[in-house]
């Protein structure tokens, strides 16, 4: 039972990146090379920011919650290497951004490169301790689903990129991207403040519609904002 259940959860979650990867145009260019070394980078960015946080932000020991929402604003905040991260990958190391043909190739080998980096340091250890557990638990499956939630917030993130540093965007979508982003940054707050505002925490399945839910709104604008830039410049 507890190997199903293990069997399940990793199906669950590493699935759909592998399906994306074989299902998409990547393989006929040979990306997989490429997405390792994204994958590379985003260690590098991961480590950068652990340092900055352990240097400058130290962990307090108050346990107040004004607190401790400062400490989640700041560690927030300090994602914003995340974004320097991906522009440097979609800018330098999976090539220019000024080929519209070829942005779909550079969205999907830097925000899947990214997602597959962040899914196993996050969550392969995690499954592999607990999901294999001799009690079923719903958390797991949670998790796995999160991945899934994650993958398509970093391939949105790398698509509004992607729009940001080309020249030819129109003045008037600078704004909404930059509003994305920052969303894109502090989403992992949600959380947080829905536990100190809400008089009935959120749990399970429930807190996971309400994290999952703008994310999955964030993705639907930014392919939006891809496929009206892609019609118009073919027009």
């Amino acid at each position: 039972m507890t190997f199903f259940h293990f069997g399940n959860c990793v199906a669950l979650a590493y699935g759909p990146y592998f399906l994306t990867y074989k299902y998409s145009t990547l393989p006929e260019y040979g990306a997989f090379w490429k997405c390792a070394q994204v994958g590379g980078i985003y260690i590098f960015t991961q480590l950068c920011k652990m340092l900055i946080l352990a240097t400058f932000f130290p962990t307090s020991e108050g346990s107040s919650e004004s607190v401790n929402l400062f400490h989640e604003i700041i560690k927030a905040t300090i994602d914003i290497g995340d974004l320097l991260g991906l522009s440097l990958v979609i800018a330098k190391t999976v090539g220019g951004s000024q080929s519209v043909g070829s942005g779909h190739i550079k969205i999907l080998t830097a925000g899947l490169g990214w997602a597959a980096a962040d899914l196993f340091l996050t969550r392969a250890l995690p499954l592999w301790v607990g999901a294999r557990g001799l009690q079923f638990d719903w958390k797991y499956i949670l998790m796995s689903l999160d991945a899934n939630v994650s993958l398509i917030s970093h391939l949105s993130v790398a698509t509004l990129i992607w729009l940001w540093l080309r020249n030819d965007l129109a003045a008037q979508l600078r704004p909404l991207i930059a509003i994305l982003l920052t969303f894109s940054i502090y989403r992992h707050l949600i959380p947080v403040l829905l536990n100190m505002f809400m008089s009935t925490k959120p749990e399970g399945f429930s807190l996971f519609a309400l994290t999952s839910i703008p994310t999955l709104c964030v993705a639907f604008i930014s392919l939006t904002s891809f496929y009206s830039l892609l019609c118009s410049c073919s027009e």
